[in-house]
């Protein structure tokens, strides 16, 4: 019944993370640690082919408790981070009000969001003016009826909405690089159906 319910996208995805399935302990942990050198000193796309399949091996590595075996040493740089101990790789997403950086590893909170140190006030501004652009998509039919033009204004929020990404990935994740070796930053809005292709370099 499971796989009825499931979507094409998350067959697709479960079928790309069998390659991680078929490592053995240690040779998941050499990758994951020789792949955490290649991401440090970037703010990387959510969607770059590099983190799609680092994300893959990290929920592998998180279901077997790769880091906590202690297979394989992470790049020094990478402290251990509190949720689940894996090297501490933050994602900066729009839910950052709500959940600080969260753990590409165990999707926890990897960083609450007063501990972000200097960039916290920007990043919250940020957060709340992107807010009510993604609710935009949320809206129930009493406000998609009070609304002129609904399909207008989703079009503008998703407009918006590229804009605010964009600057997230181009100005305010590259500051987080002072705080950690690599950060990850969501380049895409499927409610807004906002593109990683339609957010600029």
């Amino acid at each position: 019944m499971a796989n009825e319910e499931e979507a094409p996208i998350d067959r697709l995805w479960r079928g790309y993370s069998s390659v991680f399935k078929e490592f053995d302990d240690l040779m998941l942990a050499r990758w994951m640690a020789q792949t955490l050198g290649q991401l440090e000193g970037r703010a990387w796309r959510f969607s770059h082919p590099l983190m799609g399949a680092y994300r893959l091996a990290a929920q592998v590595a998180h279901e077997r408790q790769i880091w906590l075996k202690r297979l394989a040493s992470p790049p020094p740089a990478y402290a251990a981070a509190p949720c689940c101990r894996a090297p501490l790789l933050p994602l900066l997403s729009r839910d950052l009000l709500e959940s600080g950086l969260v753990c590409v590893h165990c999707n926890g909170t990897a960083v609450p969001l007063d501990e972000i140190g200097d960039s916290m006030e920007e990043l919250k501004k940020w957060a709340d003016a992107y807010a009510p652009l993604h609710a935009v998509a949320h809206w129930d039919d009493r406000q998609r009826k009070r609304a002129p033009n609904y399909d207008r204004a989703l079009d503008d929020a998703a407009v918006a909405g590229e804009q605010l990404l964009a600057r997230l990935g181009g100005e305010l994740a590259p500051r987080l690089l002072a705080s950690w070796p690599a950060v990850v930053w969501e380049d895409q809005d499927e409610c807004l159906d906002v593109r990683p292709e339609d957010i600029p370099c």
